[in-house]
Parts: C-alpha cells; structure tokens; sequence
C-alpha cells in the first residue's frame, strides 16, 4: 500500500524544473524579462526550423523598444539518437568548441547544416572556426562532454520533455503555434 495522494505528481509536467543558470549556454542576461529555454536537437529539422525562427525573433526584438534586454535564450541540449543517429555527437562537438569559446558559432554551423554532421564535417567546422582541431576531436572521442550532455537530457526529462524541440518560456512550457506572429505573442505576454 503506497502513502502517495491521488492527483499528487512528483512534478508538473508545464514547468521548467531545473531553472536556467549561469551554467546554461545563453544568449542575453538571465535578469532579461524574459527567458526562453529550447531543448533541442541538432540533427531535427524542426529544431533547425526553430533555430530560424529565434533567430527572427530576437532580430525583431533587438531593433524595438524592447531592446538586447528583454530576452535570453537558453539552449539545452536533447539529442534523439534513436532517430538522429549524428545528434549526440553533434552535442559534443558544440561542447568541444564552447571549451574553446565558440559554442555559439558551432550552434550555428550545425544548425545550417543538419545534414553534414559527419567527423569529416565537424573537423572542417572546427578549422573553419580557427579551433584546435586536434584538441577538439580529442575531446569528442574521449567523451569529454558526456557528462554536461546527459545533464541537460536529465533536466528536460525532469521537466516533461519526451522530444525536440521543447520550448519554456519564463520557466513555463510554450504548447501554442510555431510561428513567428503565435512564438513572439507568448514572448511578448510573458514580459508582463
């Protein structure tokens, strides 16, 4: 016989639980107003759809009054090997360049190029970032990453993510429409 409440779930499945830190890989000030957090995929074409659509976003929002203050972005990783058999590795080489001060810029690389996340390809997106190449792929190989990885995989599990993308905004899961007009409303009600 168990002591658990009916209707007593060990976490709600609408709210971010592990809140975005200085740990995170973020884009703007977590004091923004608001935060918005991706669990994602570089291997998903729905999450390279999402990456052009944040991209828009804090475009637009950056040429407002809203300004370089009003949104941060937090990128967590969830790749899905099951389905997209490059995507673990993809997290790791985005680790390996953050090691090295370009997480941004790979993230960026991967994400144009969903397709090409062969070794081949991530070496040359290293060189092409001015990496320590050998360094980089040593730290892929080894594994280096694993660790910060799985964290991610285990905090949008702890949150209710089963797949990506997954979107929270100010800590509460985004269910509404991916579309630039339904993505930036959320954002804006958010702010309030």
């Amino acid at each position: 016989m168990s002591d658990v409440i009916p209707g007593d779930a060990p976490s709600n499945h609408n709210q971010l639980v592990v809140p975005p830190s200085e740990q995170d890989h973020r884009q703007g000030s977590l004091n923004a107003r608001v935060v918005l957090v991706e669990y994602g995929d570089y291997q998903c074409p729905q999450c390279g759809e999402l990456y052009t659509l944040i991209k828009a976003i804090q475009r637009q929002l950056e040429a407002t009054l809203f300004g370089t203050d009003f949104l941060c972005f937090v990128f967590r990783h969830f790749p899905q090997p099951h389905i997209h058999p490059q995507a673990q590795k993809a997290a790791a080489a985005i680790e390996a360049a953050g090691a090295q001060g370009q997480f941004w810029q790979m993230y960026e690389i991967l994400l144009e190029h969903q397709q090409e996340l062969g070794n081949g390809y991530l070496a040359e997106y290293a060189d092409r970032l001015g990496l320590d190449v050998p360094q980089f792929l040593r730290d892929i190989a080894r594994g280096t990453y694993l660790d910060r990885i799985n964290q991610d995989i285990e905090s949008g599990i702890r949150s209710g993510v089963t797949d990506a993308p997954a979107l929270f905004i100010n800590n509460t899961r985004y269910t509404g429409g991916w579309t630039i007009t339904e993505l930036m409303a959320a954002i804006v009600a958010a702010s309030h």
